[in-house]
Parts: C-alpha cells; sequence; structure tokens
C-alpha cells in the first residue's frame, strides 16, 4: 500500500505550489534519478539524541539558497545518510526525499504549521478523508482513528504523508526520542528512505527511481513535480 493518499492518481493534499524562482538560477535540469545536491559531511549515524544536528552547520549554509529550513534539511541529510550505510545499493540522495517533502506539505509548513528544532510538526498536517472520492482512493480506517483522526477513513499524515497502515510497518525513531511519529520530520524522513529504497531498489538509475516514486503516489505529474522540486534543490545548493 503505498504511503500517499491518492493511490489511484490524484492528490489528497493540494500543496502544489510553484517553487519561487530566483533570478540568478541557473536552467532546472530534468535529470531522473534528480542530482544529488551538496555533499554530506561525514557524521556519526549511531550518535546520540537527534543526531541530525551534527549537520547543523551543513544545513545552515543551503538554507537561505534552497528556501528550506536548516532543521528540515538536517533531517533530509541524515535519512540520506542513515541510508548510504544500511542500503548502500540503494543511493538515495537528500534531495529526492526534500524533494517529496516540498510536495507534500511545504517542509512541514502547510496551512501554518512548523518545524520545531527538534523536529516535531505542529500543528498536525492532515489529509483529505480518504473516501473515494474523485482522484482519491478509498482507504476505509485501519487506526480507529488513534493516529489520523478519523474514525472512519484513513488520512495522511506528517510532512511526508503516510497513511497509518503504511506508518505502522516502516515507521523509524530517528531522532532518539523513543517514539516513531509521523509528524516529527525526523522520523517521517528517514522512514521515507526506508520506503523508496525498498520500493525502487536501485536508485541511483532511472527505472528504479521511477518505480519508487510510483509506489509513493502512482501519478505521472505527481513524479515530475518530485523530480522538477528535487533537481532546483540541487542545483540551488551547488558550490
Amino acid at each position: 500500500m503505498p504511503p500517499r493518499a491518492a493511490a489511484v492518481g490524484g492528490v489528497a493534499l493540494a500543496v502544489a505550489v510553484l517553487l519561487g524562482g530566483c533570478a540568478q538560477d541557473p536552467p532546472i535540469p530534468q535529470n531522473i534519478p534528480p542530482l544529488p545536491g551538496a555533499a554530506l559531511p561525514p557524521i556519526d549515524v549511531d550518535g546520540p539524541g537527534r543526531t541530525a544536528d551534527q549537520l547543523a552547520g551543513w544545513a545552515a549554509a543551503l538554507s537561505e539558497e534552497t528556501g528550506v529550513s536548516a532543521t528540515a534539511l538536517e533531517a533530509y541529510g541524515y535519512a540520506a545518510a542513515v541510508m548510504a550505510r544500511s542500503r548502500p545499493d540503494c543511493g538515495i540522495a537528500w534531495t529526492t526525499i526534500a524533494g517529496i517533502a516540498g510536495v507534500e506539505s511545504r517542509h512541514g509548513t502547510h496551512r501554518g504549521a512548523r518545524v520545531a528544532a527538534d523536529g516535531t510538526v505542529a500543528p498536525a498536517i492532515r489529509g483529505i478523508p480518504l473516501d473515494g472520492g474523485p482522484g482519491v482512493a478509498e482507504i476505509p480506517d485501519t487506526d480507529g482513528g488513534v493516529m489520523d483522526g478519523d474514525p472512519v477513513h484513513d488520512r495522511a499524515m506528517g510532512p511526508l504523508q503516510f497513511i497509518p497502515e503504511t506508518w505502522v510497518r516502516w515507521g523509524v525513531d530517528a531522532n532518539g526520542d523513543g517514539v516513531v511519529d509521523p509528524d516529527n520530520i525526523d522520523d517521517a524522513a528517514l522512514t521515507a528512505g526506508r520506503y523508496l529504497c525498498a520500493r525502487g531498489g536501485d536508485l541511483n538509475g532511472e527505472a528504479g527511481w521511477r518505480q519508487a516514486l510510483m509506489a509513493y503516489n502512482l501519478s505521472g505529474q505527481y513524479l515530475l513535480d518530485v523530480r522538477d522540486r528535487a533537481n532546483t534543490y540541487a542545483v540551488r545548493s551547488a558550490p
């Protein structure tokens, strides 16, 4: 089951806002997979607490150029670093995770939400009911409304928009607080990395990357939106 609500091609959470253009931006390439962006510095992925904090300097240097908060960038970079060690065959870049989060929730800022220093996104972001309406999958409630607040139908949750059933299977604690929280951008980013690598296998090539993105959301337009955002972040983060 894909994590996104629109398993039949629509988008449950309408957040497809165009990237702000910069006059000095070079043309954005259409590479698939997207370009990897600024290289990550070496970090200890097994460090205590919020290990993503080790990327504070790297993220701060990129935040203004990319228009993404430093906390969110730390989460994406940490997720990519963890996957590089646990699934070196996958090759997922932080730009792909950032591209998805940009389309899904504007990096945890949809409808006025904010990302705290510990990665918590509040108020919680929830998609529309997955009730089988136009362009929306029908997914009856799987969690008793405990996670998504809807006891009738499932809703996509958090900055990476996972449905409860998928979160229960793939969710992971990435910030060391002992809670597996879909409303924490650290947990959500690493969960997205795990899911994408499992579904696409080798994301170093076009076929694997496409397969992973289509598993995340079965929409060709969604795939192109993520591609464009990811490549934009890569270009803007270039030295």
